[in-house]
């Protein structure tokens, strides 16, 4: 009687559990089967987030395409890995004017490695746009020299976390979202909230008066 080969089910199934081989590719149709669970899910939640590359191939095979310089933060946010302060870059370049040829560009800009923007190359769509016909954006608050009126008027702050902010922004100015979510505490929805709606220009320094400037 002829023994059993080593690579039957068996055998493979104890290989691959043990590291000596790698994992099989899913199936093709555990593919379409994951495929029609994310078409189920997005049609309940068209704003569902999308939580690994696996999902991101689904979602560009079901049709779902971001273009890359004209996207909304809530579009970015959808991605895996896309934090709240990647985003408010990315909205602030845009707003600035900023293009992207190709997927080294936006890492680039965003600081991150080229691996994280492979994930979501399936979806990502590089034409250029010029800006005609894109409504006009609120001008971004200087969040270093705002009043606290103004803070008060634009952010709906409430007096306790206006005057943290501003205690804050005395002891040093803000460097970009993440530093003013961690420093204010923000919860993670309130931080998508600001994306994009501030500038973290350093506010400039005490003027003298005359009689206190030093000679030349």
């Amino acid at each position: 009687m002829a023994g059993r080969h080593w690579l039957d089910p068996l055998a493979r199934r104890l290989l691959v559990a043990t590291g000596q081989l790698p994992p099989p590719p899913p199936a093709a149709a555990d593919e379409a089967v994951e495929r029609e669970l994310l078409a189920l899910k997005l049609a309940h939640n068209p704003n569902l987030r999308l939580r690994d590359a696996a999902e991101v191939r689904h979602a560009a095979a079901l049709g779902w395409t971001l273009e890359v310089n004209v996207a909304a933060a809530g579009d970015w946010l959808r991605l895996p890995g896309c934090r709240p302060d990647l985003v408010d870059r990315l909205i602030r370049l845009q707003r600035d004017g900023l293009q992207w040829r190709d997927p080294g560009e936006l890492a680039g800009s965003l600081q991150v490695p080229p691996e994280q923007v492979l994930i979501w190359m399936p979806v990502l769509r590089f034409a250029r746009h010029d800006e005609a016909g894109h409504a006009q954006a609120p001008a971004p608050l200087a969040i270093n020299q705002a009043s606290e009126g103004l803070l008060r008027e634009r952010l709906g702050l409430g007096p306790e976390r206006c005057r943290r902010l501003l205690q804050e922004r005395a002891r040093e100015p803000f460097r970009d979202l993440a530093d003013l979510q961690q420093r204010l505490q923000l919860p993670a929805d309130q931080a998508e909230r600001w994306i994009g709606r501030f500038r973290y220009a350093a506010a400039p320094g005490p003027v003298l008066p005359p009689s206190r400037r030093l000679a030349p």
